[in-house]
C-alpha cells in the first residue's frame, strides 16, 4: 500500500518535519518523549506523524530502559461495541510514537479472579488508560502513584493527577430529551445506567424534562449497561397502566434490550414507542435496528487520552486535566411523533 500522501517509500522525521513545519530535532525529542516541547508543538508533530502513517522503530530511537513502550488499556467490558471507534483514536495516537497497548477487560478478570490493575502494571507498562465506568477506584489511586493514570468515556475516579477524556453526558442527555420533546412526546423514560456517566444522563433528562414543565410525566428505570438489563427496565415500563410513548436509554445496547421488550409486546418502534440510545455505536447503525443515538465523539475522546497520557509522562504531578467532548444527535428511524399527533395530524389532513 502507498503511503497517504502517494509517495512510495516509508515516512520519515525529515518527512513528519516537513509536514509538521518544524525542524528534525524538535521530532526527535518528542519522539524520546522529552519534557521541553510545548502540547501545541507537541500535538503537532503527531498529527503529522498521524497524517503520513509514520511508524517509528523503537529499537532506532534507543529507547530508555526504564519505558516499555506500551500502555495498559482497562477495559470495563470488551462486549461493549462503544469501546470500538475509542480504542481507534487511542491506539492510533499511540502508535504514532512507536507505543503499543496493552487490553485487559476487567469483567472477564473478576469472574476468574485476577485483579487487572496489578495484572497490567506487572506487565511494567509505562502508564494505564481506564476506559468506561469502573468500580475499582482505590486500585486505579495506587497505580495513579506508580504511573501516569488517565480516565477515558468516564469522569471517575477523581484523582489529583488523574486526567478525564470523556462525551459531555449532560449535554447529550439533554440533546436526546429534547428531541423527544420536540416530536411531541410527554411521557418519556430513562433508562438509568451506572456511575458518574448515569447520574449525569440522569439529571439532563430530569432537568430538560422539568423546563419542558414535564417533571411529572418524566419516568426513570435503573438498567445499567447491558441488553438484558435494558429489556427487562423497558419491560416494566411498557407493563404500566400507562405507558411512556418514548424511551432514552443509557446507551446503544441497552436500547436494544428496550427495542427486543417492545417487540415482544406487539408494540411497533417509532409507530407505537420511540427509542433513543447513546454512543452511536455500530448497533445503531444497522439498518433494521436503526436507532437515533447520541453521538459522543468516541474516536476524539480516545485521541485526548492518548495525548493526556503522553503529556503526563513527561510531567506526572500535573493538575488533573478535564476534557469534554460536545456530543451531537444522530436522528433515524427509531424515533416519531407520539401516535396521538400521527392520528390529529391524518385526521387534519
Amino acid at each position: 500500500m502507498s503511503p497517504p500522501d502517494g509517495r512510495d517509500r516509508p515516512a520519515t522525521i525529515r518527512d513528519v518535519a516537513a509536514r509538521a513545519g518544524v525542524s528534525k530535532s524538535l521530532v526527535s525529542r518528542v519522539l524520546r518523549g522529552e519534557a521541553n516541547v510545548s502540547a501545541a508543538r507537541r500535538d503537532t508533530v503527531l498529527t503529522a506523524m498521524s497524517d503520513l502513517g509514520y511508524r517509528p522503530n523503537a529499537i532506532a530511537r534507543g529507547l530508555s530502559e526504564s519505558r516499555s513502550a506500551t500502555v495498559g488499556v482497562m477495559l470495563n467490558d470488551l462486549r461493549n461495541p462503544w469501546f470500538v471507534s475509542l480504542l481507534e483514536g487511542l491506539t492510533t495516537t499511540l502508535d504514532a510514537v512507536g507505543m503499543a497497548p496493552v487490553l485487559a477487560d476487567s469483567h472477564l478478570d473478576r469472574r476468574v479472579g485476577r485483579d487487572t490493575v496489578e495484572t497490567l502494571l506487572a506487565q511494567r507498562v509505562d502508564g494505564l488508560v481506564v476506559v468506561g465506568t469502573t468500580d475499582l477506584g482505590e486500585a486505579i489511586g495506587r497505580a495513579a502513584e506508580i504511573v501516569p493514570v488517565v480516565v477515558a468515556g468516564t469522569h471517575e475516579p477523581n484523582l489529583p493527577t488523574v486526567d478525564v477524556a470523556a462525551d459531555d453526558d449532560l449535554v447529550g442527555a439533554r440533546l436526546a430529551t429534547r428531541h423527544l420533546l420536540d416530536l411531541g412526546h410527554r411521557r418519556i423514560a430513562h433508562l438509568e445506567g451506572p456511575g458518574i456517566v448515569g447520574s449525569l444522563r440522569r439529571k439532563g433528562f430530569l432537568d430538560t424534562m422539568a423546563e419542558a414543565g414535564g417533571a411529572d410525566d418524566a419516568l426513570v428505570e435503573i438498567s445499567g449497561m447491558t441488553e438484558e438489563g435494558g429489556y427487562a427496565a423497558a419491560a416494566r415500563l411498557l407493563d404500566r397502566p400507562e405507558r411512556p410513548t418514548a424511551i432514552f436509554a443509557f446507551n446503544d445496547v441497552s436500547c436494544v434490550g428496550a427495542l427486543s421488550a417492545a417487540a415482544d409486546r406487539d408494540l411497533a418502534v417509532p409507530r407505537d414507542l420511540s427509542l433513543v440510545g447513546y454512543d452511536d455505536t455500530y448497533l445503531a447503525r444497522i439498518r433494521h435496528l436503526s436507532l437515533t443515538s447520541v453521538d459522543n465523539g468516541n474516536f476524539a475522546v480516545g485521541v485526548q487520552a492518548a495525548k493526556f497520557l503522553l503529556q503526563r509522562l513527561e510531567r506526572p504531578r500535573d493538575a488533573r486535566r478535564v476534557y469534554l467532548h460536545q456530543p451531537a444527535l444522530s436522528i433515524r428511524r427509531s424515533t416519531s411523533p407520539p401516535r396521538s399527533h400521527q392520528v390529529e395530524t391524518s385526521t387534519t389532513l
